[in-house]
């Protein structure tokens, strides 16, 4: 908020509603955005805010509403140029039309495109390759020194994940990292970006080094690759060049930050919850259950946004024809109506997959079923070399208030 009445030492409780802005960054810099959402529950569920870096625009932080908006998108719209799917507008002269960022029937002639690469057989395959991959990164990290979670582990096992599904250059794939950040980032002095300028300029890069890869598969035979998939689809073979770069963004941030801030996020939840890292070590077929609920109290990207295409009205608030609506995922994730002890870590929650972080509707998370096989196979691995994973000190985290991620966090092995 401009005057900056909204930091960590301020009580949410006593802002007037109406300057409430749950979407500035530094919450999610301090982690300290909880109350303000548990606020918005239980006062203004479906919530005005006029006043913020992002312009006007509504917040919705019930699970059940958000699952009302996300499964409308007659009404809410995701329309690249009707500002995307971040409380962030696109600029005008810099839109990246990409499929998450389309209403139908494009979206769904792009989205089959992609879908194969996750398709269950493409899966088994893939599973061994990433359990060697886990493997090898684990047995490489040192003994009782205090390491870097986060780079050693979680951007180094989904970054390589990422360079297999593109079929992309290995010794370079670190650049997938950074596209990745960049896109994502919001320009500030001493930020991923300082300008931007200069996330323009990376972006332009990504498109460059990108087209290279895709004028070599359009002249080959199709592949198992996602370039080659988006070179020889029939809705994606003649995309103009920033809807590429839309879509190759898209699969980097959808392939890499999610994955690997739930990878993160897990090890510091058990951290924060030892008698639930007890339960795993004693019991590790709790695994794949667990790593649902790991990625419902992560929940790795914290809002969706819609564009309304037509006035509407939800809990009696009249929501105007091009208003901005969020869906804060990371609020529904924990209503207290729907979710029992909703912030508390509990592996063997039951049906710990009903949560909101990858979405519902026709934009419901392609890869989702290869998230929680990274995670799950992850685990495993873990399970099998160490006893427990010290988390020593708070982690560093990600000034945004669309990927709900980790820069640092610092770890011991036991």
């Amino acid at each position: 908020m401009a005057d900056g009445i909204q930091n960590k030492t301020v009580d949410p409780w006593s802002i007037p509603l109406p300057q409430l802005n749950v979407a500035d960054p530094e919450l999610f810099r301090t982690d300290s955005f909880w109350p303000y959402f548990e606020r918005l529950r239980k006062e203004d569920p479906v919530h005005y805010c006029e006043e913020s870096e992002f312009g006007p625009y509504w917040s919705i932080t019930k699970y059940n509403d958000i699952m009302a908006v996300d499964t409308n998108h007659r009404v809410f719209s995701s329309e690249a140029n009707l500002g995307g799917i971040t409380l962030r507008d696109m600029d005008a002269d810099f839109i990246l039309p990409m499929f998450i960022a389309m209403d139908p029937p494009k979206h769904d002639a792009q989205r089959k495109v992609a879908s194969p690469i996750v398709a269950p057989e493409n899966l088994a395959r893939l599973e061994a390759t990433i359990r060697e991959r886990a493997g090898k990164l684990l047995d490489a990290v040192p003994r009782g020194e205090v390491f870097d979670w986060v780079d050693a582990i979680s951007i180094e096992l989904t970054t390589q994940m990422l360079a297999t599904l593109f079929d992309f250059p290995w010794e370079d794939r670190r650049k997938l990292t950074r596209w990745s950040d960049v896109s994502t980032a919001m320009p500030m002095p001493g930020g991923v970006v300082e300008t931007e300028e200069q996330r323009r300029a990376e972006l332009l890069e990504c498109l460059e080094y990108f087209t290279r890869l895709w004028n070599e598969r359009v002249n080959a035979e199709p592949g198992n690759d996602l370039i080659s998939m988006l070179a020889h689809g029939e809705a994606t073979r003649d995309m103009p060049p920033m809807e590429y770069l839309g879509n190759i963004i898209l699969l980097i941030v959808g392939g890499n930050d999610t994955t690997r801030n739930s990878i993160t996020g897990g090890l510091y939840a058990l951290n924060k919850f030892p008698k639930e890292y007890d339960k795993l070590i004693a019991n590790p077929s709790l695994i794949p259950n667990m790593v649902s609920e790991i990625i419902r109290w992560q929940t790795p990207l914290a809002h969706m946004r819609r564009t309304a295409i037509a006035d509407t009205e939800l809990r009696g608030k009249k929501i105007r024809k091009g208003d901005k609506v969020a869906m804060w995922y990371v609020s529904g994730n924990r209503d207290e109506e729907v979710i029992e002890n909703p912030n508390e870590l509990i592996i063997d929650r039951p049906n710990a997959r009903r949560h909101l972080s990858f979405g519902f509707g026709i934009h419901r998370c392609v890869g989702n079923r290869l998230a929680e096989m990274q995670l799950r196979i992850v685990w495993e691995e873990i399970l099998k070399r160490f006893g427990k994973i010290e988390v020593v000190e708070e982690p560093r985290r990600v000034p945004s208030a669309f990927v709900k991620g980790y820069e640092e966090m610092k770890v011991r092995v036991r």
